[in-house]
């Protein structure tokens, strides 16, 4: 069992910035990959970036060249930079890993963390 606690969501004007960890605990030993989504009432929880054990990143389109994600090992943490925040990022983010065991691949959620872009 893994445990994601996700932190940093707020209030932010559009423009400005804020960081968000995700923070693993538990059995974490082989992480293959862990991701960042985010999720609006009414709408199906959409996939923001991807990190590998390796550090290959990808983005969706909507937030490349905004956010950034990143890993540091030492602290069982992920991150997600956001830049240039505007209006339709506002959503409940959510972290997300993704662990082999055994040959299986087991998914864990984070509770999420709600950011608010607005003036």
């Amino acid at each position: 069992q893994v445990q994601l606690v996700e932190s940093g969501g707020g209030l932010v004007q559009p423009g400005g910035s804020l960081t968000l960890s995700c923070a693993a605990s538990g059995s974490i030993f082989s992480i293959d990959a862990m991701n960042w989504y985010r999720q609006t009432p009414g709408k199906e929880r959409v996939l923001v970036a991807t990190i590998t054990s390796d550090g290959n990143t990808n983005y969706a389109g909507s937030v490349k060249g905004r956010f950034t994600i990143s890993r540091d090992n030492a602290k069982n943490t992920v991150y997600l930079q956001m830049n240039s925040l505007e209006p339709e990022d506002t959503a409940v983010y959510y972290c997300n890993s993704q662990k082999r065991v055994g040959g299986l691949i087991y998914i864990n959620w984070g509770q999420g963390t709600q950011v608010t872009v607005s003036s």
